[in-house]
Formats: structure tokens, C-alpha cells, sequence
């Protein structure tokens, strides 16, 4: 790859993303929030939990007189706001900036827990035209009641596609359930529209604004699946390089590469910049906010071997990084068991951890 060395800097374009998607829950086991934990950390979502007003009542399996006098008060006026029981005030009350909303909730025998009833009763005339998807959790019990509760409480949604039930069986395998899941659903169209992509290095995480062409509207479908670890060197004194293992779609000009340039080349290499370089480039986007010492420091200029990980998630909001020594079962974010994980971003006992 000979290449001329220029100073000049030019400017990438962003993408705007014009539909957003909210996840709303209730979680009183702990079983929905590990959910939505798993499906936040495959798609960009903004989050949001329900919680019962009254927090001195248990309203599961350990106190069945409350649970189902709350559910029976339901069905025997579900028209009537006074029969269902308050909650704390939401953090988002107005729902026009959403497009997708996927409401991840709890069975309560055979039907949707009355906590999460109370939500979708209160701002059903929000949600309608909105595409609308479901995941519910339950221990055993079939899941078709709490779908009929959906329906009646939010009639004039889209529905994205068929309820996901994750259940005590299949629970630890809820990411790769997640994973299949996600394609089988309408969302609004620009969900696929992404502007951001985040590159991984040693467990340091770095923002790209990705440009709006058709190489990165592939490669945000191709991480959409999953995310890519690459195996990057240095060259030239100015980039880190490497194959992606695919190809995406050129639209090639003569690029005055700069410092954070983020690009493709020949089709099937990344090229990130800590340098500058002038070549005939496909333009991917840029890293967010570092100067070029960072840059060099971030992406271990003039070393070899590299492990990069390019993802649509934001890795250093993890909260729990755990070393490949510790006991416990890996799995791969496709959902595939890992006997002797390396270098890379895993799930163990139902969280993201970064060797």
C-alpha cells in the first residue's frame, strides 16, 4: 500500500437517526432486567423501568392474595384507571421522539404482571402507530395471556412481530435468544440508520461517527448481528490496517486521510488513522474527540497484532469486567459456549465482560 503523506484535513458528514426505540420494564426478580441488559447490548436503545408506587408490598409468587387481588381488580373493570395500581411517576412521559418501544415485563399467573398493566394503561394513546415489540419472562407458565393483555392495552400500535418468552429454562441463553429474535422484527425503517459505531482496544472504548453511505449502512446490518473482532498492524507510520473477513460496497474518491479517519480500502480492510495519508478510499467515519497523541496511544501505533473490536454498543458502560480466571462459563455474544476464551467481549453468568 504506497501511499503520499498530506496535511490536509477534511470534514465527514454524520447520519441523523430519525426513529428511536425505547425499552420499558419491570423487573422485581431481577429476571427482566438481566433481559433488557442483553438486549441493550444489541441495539441503541434509551431505557426505562416501571416501579410500583407502593414498594412495601410484594406483589410476586411469595405473596399470591396480593398479586392476584390486583389482577382480579383488573379484569373486573379494565376500563377504569382507579382498578389499577399506581406507579412511581416515569422518567419519560412524552413518547413522540419514539418510533420502536419493546416492553419487556414478568407473567404473573398467566397474565402481565399489574405493575406493567398500569404503564401501558396509562399511555396506550401514546403508543398508537408506534411499532411496538414484547419480551416476557415467566418461570414455566405459557406466555398467551400476557399477549392478550398487551393487545387489549395497546390496540392501536404496530405489533414488530411475534412476543419473545424466555423462561427459567432457556433464561441463561438469553442472548443469543435475543439475537435471533431481533431480525424477525418490523421496526420502523430507520432503526437500521445508525451514526455511531464503537472500536474496542485492550478495554478501552472510543465513539466513531460513522458517514451515511452504503459501506457503513452494511456494516451496521453485518453488527446489528454481532460484533467483529479484526486482528489490526501498524504501517506506515500513520494507520493501523487489516482484513475485516467481508466485504462491503466501495464508493471510492481520493481521500486526504486524517488523524481518527476511520476507512475502507480495497473493500475488505479497515484502515484506522493516527497519521495522514492521501489515497483512493471509502470513507467509513471518525473517531470521536481525541487528539493525535491519544490516537496513538488508543490504537498502539507501530505495534503489531492488534485486537480491535468494532461494535453498536458502548462497552465502557459495562459495570462488571472480569478476568479469564475466574470460575464460570463463557459464551460468545452469538450465544455459543467458549471452552478457552481469549482476548476479546463475552458473556458470563449473564453479563458483558471484557478479557
Amino acid at each position: 500500500m504506497k501511499r503520499i503523506i498530506t496535511a490536509i484535513c477534511m470534514m465527514l458528514l454524520t447520519m441523523s437517526i430519525s426513529a428511536k426505540t425505547l425499552v420499558v420494564y419491570y423487573s422485581y426478580t431481577g429476571n427482566c432486567q438481566q433481559i433488557v441488559e442483553s438486549l441493550t447490548a444489541q441495539i441503541e436503545a434509551d431505557v426505562m423501568r416501571i416501579e410500583p408506587e407502593d414498594k412495601t408490598q410484594k406483589y410476586e409468587a411469595d405473596n399470591y392474595a396480593i398479586g392476584t387481588a390486583l389482577l382480579n381488580a383488573i379484569k373486573a373493570a379494565p376500563d377504569d384507571a382507579a382498578s389499577y395500581p399506581t406507579i412511581d411517576p416515569v422518567a419519560i412521559t412524552d413518547l413522540s421522539q419514539y418510533e420502536n418501544i419493546i416492553i419487556v415485563t414478568p407473567l404473573w399467573w398467566s397474565q402481565m404482571a399489574a405493575i406493567m398493566q398500569t404503564y401501558l394503561f396509562n399511555y396506550s394513546a401514546q403508543m398508537a402507530g408506534k411499532h411496538v415489540a414484547l419480551i416476557v419472562s415467566s418461570h414455566s407458565s405459557g406466555i398467551s395471556g400476557v399477549v392478550a393483555d398487551a393487545e387489549r392495552l395497546v390496540p392501536d400500535c404496530t405489533w414488530m412481530g411475534d412476543a419473545l418468552w424466555i423462561n427459567a429454562s432457556n433464561h441463561s441463553n438469553r442472548a443469543s435468544l435475543i439475537q435471533d429474535w431481533l431480525p424477525m422484527l418490523n421496526f420502523a425503517e430507520e432503526q437500521t440508520t445508525m451514526d455511531k459505531m464503537y472500536i474496542t482496544i485492550d478495554g478501552q472504548t472510543q465513539a466513531v461517527t460513522l458517514v451515511d453511505n452504503q459501506a457503513t449502512k452494511t456494516l451496521v446490518e453485518k453488527l446489528q448481528q454481532a460484533p467483529v473482532t479484526v486482528t489490526l498492524n501498524s504501517s506506515g507510520g500513520f494507520e493501523i490496517w487489516g482484513a475485516l473477513g467481508f466485504s462491503l460496497p466501495t464508493s471510492n474518491e481520493q481521500i486526504n486521510a486524517q488523524p481518527g479517519d476511520v476507512i475502507l480500502y480495497n473493500g475488505s480492510n479497515i484502515c484506522i488513522f493516527y497519521g495522514t495519508n492521501s489515497w483512493s478510499y471509502t470513507r467509513l467515519g471518525k473517531i470521536d474527540g481525541l487528539s493525535e497523541s491519544e490516537l496513538r496511544t488508543f490504537l498502539k501505533a507501530g505495534e503489531s497484532n492488534i485486537t480491535v473490536t468494532l461494535s453498536l454498543n458502548n462497552t465502557t458502560g459495562i459495570s462488571n469486567v472480569r478476568s479469564n480466571a475466574e470460575s464460570g462459563v463463557y459464551y460468545s455474544l452469538n450465544g455459543q459456549q467458549v471452552e478457552n476464551p481469549t482476548k476479546g467481549i463475552y458473556i458470563k453468568n449473564g453479563k458483558k465482560v471484557i478479557l
